[in-house]
């Protein structure tokens, strides 16, 4: 239980955005929320934008995250790396950005999605969510039917048959 307010600043609402969430929808983050505190807002720098726009364009799967997946330098990091392993994306369609190399992408990235933790993932272009979000959408199944869906998992080869 909270002792204290959350400072509004905290949960902002999109112009024209609904009020609340309607019930059964998705686990994917909400565009119309924005998760920065004061603190947290600055200008995109174009350079930025363009190069995550960039970035994002260039696999249907990217994974912004702290690290690499040989070395994630966080849990959070690591647990979605091993959830899309185990989803069997495939490697050719799948890239992933350090954002400790560069710290104009770790603090462009949050704002670009609205969405203030690292990791974040994009299939498609389109903003999935953090890890939170990944686990859930893995533990419900969603995650599966979406990159079913855009075709981004290694199917099974045909069974071989044996002599």
């Amino acid at each position: 239980m909270l002792s204290r307010t959350v400072p509004s600043a905290v949960f902002r609402r999109a112009p024209g955005a609904p009020r609340a969430f309607a019930p059964n929808t998705a686990c994917r983050a909400p565009q119309s929320i924005r998760f920065l505190n004061a603190s947290q807002i600055r200008l995109l720098s174009q350079e930025t934008k363009f190069e995550i726009d960039k970035v994002v364009a260039s696999k249907p799967v990217v994974l912004f995250m702290k690290g690499t997946p040989a070395q994630p330098q966080c849990g959070f990091s690591r647990a979605s790396i091993q959830v899309l392993e185990y989803q069997g994306v495939d490697p050719g369609k799948f890239t992933t950005v350090n954002v400790l190399a560069n710290p104009d992408i770790r603090e462009g990235i949050k704002e670009y999605s609205e969405w203030p933790t690292i990791p974040q993932l994009y299939v498609d272009k389109e903003f999935i969510g953090g890890c939170d979000i990944l686990m859930s959408m893995h533990q419900d199944g969603s995650l599966a039917k979406l990159l079913e869906e855009k075709g981004v998992v290694l199917l099974d080869d045909a069974p071989s048959s044996s002599g």
